[in-house]
């Protein structure tokens, strides 16, 4: 009789620790699946951090465009000089500058 008691008594306890473990593995589904802070903030997230990747990458691509403008300038006189020409409009030695300004046109009235 002893070893039926005792093979109840595990049985009952076995029980409730399914149970148990049931009841919270559906409480924690549900709070992944329907809070705010589950799924849908990790697929917030994802998504924020792609759109991270892509400015990390256009960032890049321009910061390299900067370091090759600034290693330019320091190296060499002709990127010093193309720069002063684009940018203030200056005009080198024994040079003449010439700037062509269209007619006006006047209209018959």
């Amino acid at each position: 009789m002893a070893k039926t008691q005792q093979q109840t008594s595990v049985t009952v306890g076995t029980r409730l620790a399914l149970v148990g473990l049931a009841v919270l593995t559906i409480v924690l589904q549900l709070r992944l699946w329907l809070t705010d802070d589950g799924w849908s903030e990790v697929i917030r997230l994802r998504n924020n951090v792609t759109a991270q990747q892509v400015e990390n990458e256009r960032l890049a691509e321009r910061n390299a465009r900067l370091q090759a403008e600034v290693s330019d300038l320091k190296g060499g006189f002709a990127a010093l000089e193309e720069r002063a020409r684009s940018d203030l409009g200056m005009v080198g030695k024994d040079e003449v500058f010439y700037l062509f300004v269209p007619a006006k046109t006047t209209s018959d009235e």
